[in-house]
């Protein structure tokens, strides 16, 4: 049964039923309170009324902080999701209620974002959107349809193919020789890199205790596709590892992505080297290890690949020198 009251000249509307959390919504005007009354009644009358009570007082803000606490400290990502994240935060769509969040404002947040960043970087964006808003959805009685998945995405940018060549590998190491108050880890982890095709992340989780130097392998009990693997450690990747000295914390490499990143950034800026990622670092490995390993099966199993066709996006052989091979 609904009732109503009139407070400071506007009208509240409160709906009281068995089976349900009390409704209360105010209005300008008593006839749109009795309007939505009967709305409210009718969808619970006929079983089909959900709440957005919860949505209405919940901002896109208040559940990325709530999933920041919750959630993102479980997954793998943690540190850059929750940077991130934290960036989402400030953006003014994170001020709209989970009710009012609609298609429209996604789609002017989707071109107001590619106006600044990159579009790989809005796909990336608005996959977080839809994971966070699905879970609270499921999770936290958020009852909202998700807006983003009636947003068109930006179109993917192609498959980056960037290779170093040889003489690219030999700039970028000198700019990262050790000298000063340059950061000293730098320099192996670039090599090492180049000598494993691991990723970054692999890298930074890696461990003495992990490392057998005399089966010349590392292990990794986490990696990007969920599973363990060993990697092989050819004799340039044991010289790399010889060379490292052992730091108290039992990390192969004591540094954070980010700290990785900055520095990275400063060394292709001496460098005068452009259009560089670290993640090219791997892409240049896999196509030099497929001269050795021409066999995908087991170049796959170095490089941690589940997907053959994933793979062939890192192997780059120059048609010049697949016409050497053809004689």
């Amino acid at each position: 049964m609904a009732s109503f009251r009139q407070r400071n000249s506007k009208w509240q509307a409160r709906i009281s039923r068995d089976g349900h959390p009390d409704q209360v919504k105010t209005f300008e005007a008593k006839a749109d309170a009795e309007r939505w009354a009967r709305s409210v009644e009718s969808e619970m009358d006929k079983g089909h009324f959900v709440s957005v009570s919860e949505a209405q007082r919940t901002t896109l803000g208040d559940v990325i902080e709530r999933y920041l606490v919750e959630v993102t400290p479980r997954m793998k990502s943690a540190t850059e999701d929750t940077i991130r994240l934290k960036a989402l935060i400030r953006k003014p769509i994170a001020k709209w209620s989970m009710a009012n969040l609609s298609s429209a404002r996604i789609a002017e947040f989707r071109d107001e974002r590619l106006c600044e960043v990159s579009a790989g970087t809005v796909i990336r964006e608005l996959a977080y959107l839809s994971s966070i808003i699905n879970h609270a959805r499921r999770e936290w009685g958020i009852n909202v349809p998700n807006p983003v998945q009636m947003v068109r995405k930006p179109p993917s940018p192609p498959a980056r193919g960037r290779v170093l060549t040889d003489a690219d590998v030999s700039s970028l190491l000198k700019v990262f020789e050790p000298i000063g108050r340059r950061n000293h880890w730098v320099k192996p982890i670039v090599e090492l890199a180049l000598a494993t095709a691991m990723r970054r992340g692999e890298l930074l989780s890696l461990r003495w205790e992990n490392i057998n130097l005399k089966a010349r392998t590392a292990y990794l009990p986490t990696t990007k596709n969920g599973d363990a693997r060993t990697v092989p450690l050819s004799s340039i990747a044991l010289h790399i590892l010889e060379k490292i000295p052992r730091h108290l914390s039992g990390s192969v490499f004591p540094i954070n992505a980010p700290t990785l990143n900055a520095a990275f950034k400063r060394g292709l800026s001496r460098s005068g080297l452009e259009d560089i990622r670290f993640h090219d670092l791997r892409r240049t490995a896999i196509t030099k290890m497929a001269e050795k390993l021409p066999n995908v099966i087991e170049l796959a199993a170095v490089s941690g690949h589940k997907s053959l066709m994933v793979l062939k996006q890192y192997y780059r052989p120059s048609a010049s020198d697949l016409a050497l091979k053809l004689g």
